[in-house]
């Protein structure tokens, strides 16, 4: 057995590193801070120094923990984060637009016309929250110079000069085609993209390089986007299967196995991952706020942070008729609705803070029981299994309401860093040629199973409010356009 591989998780709000052991488990771990600026009209960014700065921190802080070297690294990325940088020099020419970054509406709707196609080849949505048409408003309105690439690619070239990205990564951008799993000529020329130098796409298992960023000489053995990390860690690799990350976002991915499944449900269809030379697939839905809508409830003072969803919304009953659609940076699948603004209703002078968070959670909940139902119709069968992960999974609140609403077990992961986890799999494969995927991947164990507490029939009670909500929420959006729009001639 080989010894342990330092797992880099560079996310959203900070980069998570281990040091994990075949035998032992996680033996080191780091953690650094990053600060992305959330700016007027949907932008999001963050400097790319900080991006990486972070992954050296955290890397080296989780080596000194565990007290022994490493074999290999592996890093995980946040997917739809891209920047323009200088590869002569590896300097960032832009800040990074961050996957929530909404500044490319304008050009998506003026590619409008070719959503189809772009769909039918790459699986994805014609939206901002993909890495294509921010790359292309960069190019655009920021500038022309180096390359434009997604922030793993970067982050990869400053620590080993090499320029690749996995094809889970790749499979974010939108010029990526499904079936051949190889950069699409067509996607590439309707995005203006069509002259750039892009990353080489590699199987996530592949040697790269060798860092000497954390200390003595490492090899870079696996890469793979966060939420495909996740899902490995987690043990879905059987059709029918999901997970659901609870993060800044919730990211729930279904396992459709070694041939992509293209529906018409709203969710994407995406690479999980290529291993050992062999695709595997999913399906794919997000929420765009989950840990940042608590993060606003916090700004506001109507709660402390997250520890206190439980004993803040524990203290009421019940959410008192208030429906919460926490749709703060828009509305993602199955609507695609980044245009959207959230809602609260039902308001009275006996609402209080317990009611807002029971509303908050069943509004996160209720938005991934509509991932899990497109998922369902997609495959053409109810999801098996839900598993979970991410910090707000250590909300007992919101994992009941997860079952409740779900009307399945929601079962929590007892591994609390999933994604870094995962990483650390495709890392170990990396190194080891001969290594079978199940035996990289941990043992799956619960560390607790939800069961639903309520009727189906108040579940779908539930259920209309809030999906009434969001009709209206639709409805509105759509009455101020035809005003903003004016009179027909």
């Amino acid at each position: 057995m080989t010894g342990p591989v330092l797992a880099v998780d560079q996310g959203t709000s900070g980069t998570k590193a281990l040091v994990v052991c075949p035998e032992r488990g996680v033996i080191g771990s780091g953690f650094a801070p990053v600060h992305p600026r959330a700016l007027p009209g949907g932008l999001v960014e963050v400097d790319p120094r900080e991006l990486y700065d972070s992954v050296v921190s955290a890397g080296r802080a989780a080596l000194t923990e565990a007290g022994e070297p490493a074999v290999a690294v592996g890093l995980a990325n946040q997917g739809e984060t891209v920047l323009a940088w200088d590869p002569a020099t590896g300097e960032p020419l832009t800040d990074a637009l961050v996957w929530q970054d909404r500044r490319a509406e304008a050009l998506c709707r003026e590619l409008g016309p070719h959503e189809p196609e772009l769909r039918r080849v790459t699986g994805l949505p014609l939206d901002p929250y993909f890495a294509a048409p921010k790359m292309a408003w960069i190019r655009r309105s920021l500038t022309g110079a180096g390359v434009v690439t997604t922030s793993d690619a970067w982050l990869v070239h400053r620590l080993t000069g090499a320029f690749v990205t996995d094809t889970a990564t790749a499979g974010r951008t939108g010029l990526l085609d499904l079936d051949t799993v190889a950069w699409s000529g067509p996607a590439l020329d309707v995005f203006g993209l069509g002259a750039e130098r892009l990353p080489r796409v590699v199987d996530s298992d592949t040697p790269v390089g060798t860092t000497t960023a954390f200390g003595p000489p490492l090899p870079l053995t696996g890469l793979l986007v966060d939420q495909q990390a996740a899902l490995l860690a987690q043990d879905v690799t059987e059709p029918g299967a999901a997970k659901c990350t609870y993060g800044t976002g919730a990211f729930l991915l279904a396992q459709t196995g070694p041939v992509p499944r293209r529906g018409d449900s709203g969710l994407v269809s995406c690479v999980a991952w290529r291993l050992r030379g062999e695709s595997s697939y999913c399906l794919d839905g997000q929420v765009y706020t989950a840990a940042s809508a608590v993060r606003w409830l916090t700004e506001l003072g109507v709660i402390a942070g997250p520890a206190d969803l439980d004993t803040v919304g524990g203290a009421v009953p019940d959410a008192g008729g208030v429906t919460f659609v926490p749709a703060l940076a828009g509305l993602a699948a199955p609507w695609w609705r980044g245009d959207v603004r959230g809602s609260l209703t039902g308001l009275g002078l006996d609402t209080g803070p317990g009611q807002l968070v029971r509303a908050l959670c069943e509004g996160i909940a209720a938005q991934v029981v509509e991932l899990a139902g497109a998922a369902a119709a997609d495959l053409g069968a109810p999801l098996t299994t839900l598993r979970v992960d991410g910090g707000l999974t250590r909300s007992a609140l919101l994992m009941q309401t997860q079952a409740d609403l779900l009307q399945r077990p929601v079962e929590v992961s007892a591994l609390p860093d999933a994604t870094a986890l995962g990483v650390a799999a495709v890392a170990r494969l990396g190194h080891t040629p001969g290594l079978a995927v199940h035996e990289a991947v941990p043992p799956w164990k619960p560390s607790a199973v939800y069961e639903p507490r309520i009727t189906a029939a108040e579940a779908a009670e539930r259920l209309d409010r809030f999906r009434t909500a969001v009709a209206g929420l639709l409805a509105a959006e759509e009455r101020a356009t035809v005003e903003q729009k004016g009179p027909t001639a």
